[in-house]
């Protein structure tokens, strides 16, 4: 279980590996072009497994805060994915793919950052936890209000896609958690690798659908989805000092604005649309890991 457990501890340099390897020679990860969904359907399985049913009680035991956390994200960045992509100039299926970005919910990777960082984890899980369950009913909507601007969108595919790779897998997985009983530990030992693994193929698998567009537009696409990234946590940081958040639950929600769950944005934009409009899930998703890490660092050691 050792080595599960090192996957998951290496997701960053994970993605970018598979990243280049997929620029350089994308064979090696378009054999998954009909399989990227269940890759992200294990992931959502795995989380299942090793969510701790007490921490969604902890979302009950403090709604107000939890709730204006998930609020502040589902606002935000919405917002700055649409902001970015209307004034950027990029075609409709790259605009679109920001917007797909900033509606999704909260990424589980960032309940590690916080963790390691010294946030609130608790805030941070009940958090993330939430706005997964809203997912379904938010991000169709808000891709279908906001990304509409750019290209049609139908709220109902989007709507079925995410309940069948997010809700129902991850349902069961919580479900496998209770089986397990006293044998959990092993599966929480086994899952977060398994799930490492599954989101590194489904973005390598983007960006070898794209290289040709990466070489065209992917610095341009880059710097924009490093802006959004930036201005996520900027925003999260100086909110959370408007709400009058103590520290360790103003860091956990800056880094919970800051990272998105690219993994599902890159699985919705490749099946319902173009791997074009994948492409900044695919550059988000790896970005965003390598600089929450960092980013936690620092707010750890500075307060503005």
């Amino acid at each position: 279980m050792s080595f599960f457990r090192f996957l998951s501890r290496q997701l960053a340099p994970l993605t970018l590996a598979g990243a280049v390897i997929a620029y350089l020679y994308p064979p090696a990860f378009l054999i998954f072009a009909d399989t990227f969904l269940w890759f992200f359907a294990a992931t959502m399985l795995a989380l299942g497994v090793v969510l701790d049913p007490s921490d969604l009680k902890r979302t009950l035991e403090s709604p107000h805060r939890v709730l204006l956390g998930v609020l502040t994200q589902f606002t935000v960045m919405p917002l700055l994915g649409f902001t970015v992509a209307s004034v950027s100039g990029l075609s409709p299926e790259l605009a679109l793919g920001f917007v797909i970005v900033g509606s999704a919910p909260g990424a589980m990777a960032s309940n590690v950052i916080v963790y390691l960082a010294g946030g609130s984890l608790a805030f941070s899980i009940a958090m993330t936890t939430l706005a997964t369950f809203l997912s379904p009913l938010l991000t169709p909507s808000l891709v279908k209000w906001l990304g509409g601007a750019f290209m049609p969108v139908a709220f109902w595919p989007l709507f079925v896609m995410i309940i069948q790779t997010v809700l129902v897998p991850l349902l069961l997985g919580m479900w496998l958690r209770r089986r397990l009983g006293p044998n959990v530990s092993a599966a929480e030992s086994l899952c977060p690798g398994v799930a490492a693994v599954a989101i590194v193929v489904i973005c390598s698998y983007a960006v070898a659908a794209n290289q040709a567009r990466i070489a065209t537009v992917g610095l341009q696409v880059f710097g924009y989805v490093v802006l959004v990234n930036t201005l996520g946590y900027v925003a999260g940081w100086y909110l959370a000092k408007l709400y009058r958040f103590d520290y360790p639950h103003r860091l956990a929600l800056t880094i919970e604005i800051g990272m998105q769950n690219a993994g599902l944005g890159v699985a919705l934009a490749l099946a319902h649309f173009t791997p074009e409009t994948a492409l900044p899930g695919a550059l988000f998703a790896v970005w965003c890991v390598l600089t929450a890490a960092g980013a936690s660092a620092f707010l750890r050691r500075y307060s503005v």
